[in-house]
């Protein structure tokens, strides 16, 4: 079976945090609102391998983007999020897209460009085929790379982004909870 955008969303809603997450999450008016990352692609991989959904889900990451580029302006979001989502048992990670490339070189060593929109943030995931992200007021997909490295259980590096050495250690990381994941030397793939 090909995984298609429905089929990807009712696995991925078959999770009651997501399901609650992309319910409540317009609630905060965030422009360009994403609910992405593992909560959506590791729903995929458990249900394929016939686990619970939310099997090693260890947190729910939550993009979005605005233009004011204060530390306050985010608090205030994240402090709302927390008291809305107060009375689920996650770890939900809310962050502006925005204001990424003003704290990611001191924590993680290294440059990050100033993005452009909400999107632009799940384009630099280290592996291709998790590039995948929900918009919680349309509805819509974003998986610029397509469904098929994540149907299949291929790990291929970012060409947006490409870290070999940061790659490889979060492809092993998958693989050692996936054992079936197959890890690809190659950049090239046919396209979606």
């Amino acid at each position: 079976m090909t995984l298609t955008v429905d089929t990807l969303v009712n696995i991925a809603m078959t999770n009651p945090i997501n399901l609650e997450l992309a319910t409540r999450l317009p609630a905060l008016g965030l422009d360009q609102c994403l609910l992405t990352a593992g909560c959506l692609f590791q729903a995929v991989w458990n249900h394929r391998s016939q686990w619970p959904v939310d099997r090693g889900v260890k947190d729910y990451d939550v993009f979005y983007f605005d233009p004011d580029l204060s530390w306050e302006a985010e608090d205030d979001v994240i402090r709302r999020a927390r008291h809305l989502f107060q009375d689920l048992n996650a770890n939900i990670e809310i962050r502006n897209q925005a204001r990424v490339h003003l704290w990611y070189p001191e924590k993680f060593g290294s440059a990050y460009p100033p993005l452009q929109s909400a999107r632009d943030g799940v384009d630099r995931y280290l592996i291709a085929g998790t590039c995948i992200a929900l918009d919680v007021q349309t509805g819509d997909v974003h998986a610029p790379y397509g469904l098929d490295d994540i149907d299949q259980g291929v790990l291929r590096i970012n060409p947006k982004n490409p870290l070999p050495d940061l790659f490889m250690h979060k492809a092993r990381s998958y693989q050692s909870r996936w054992p079936w994941l197959t890890i690809a030397h190659s950049l090239h793939r046919h396209r979606p």
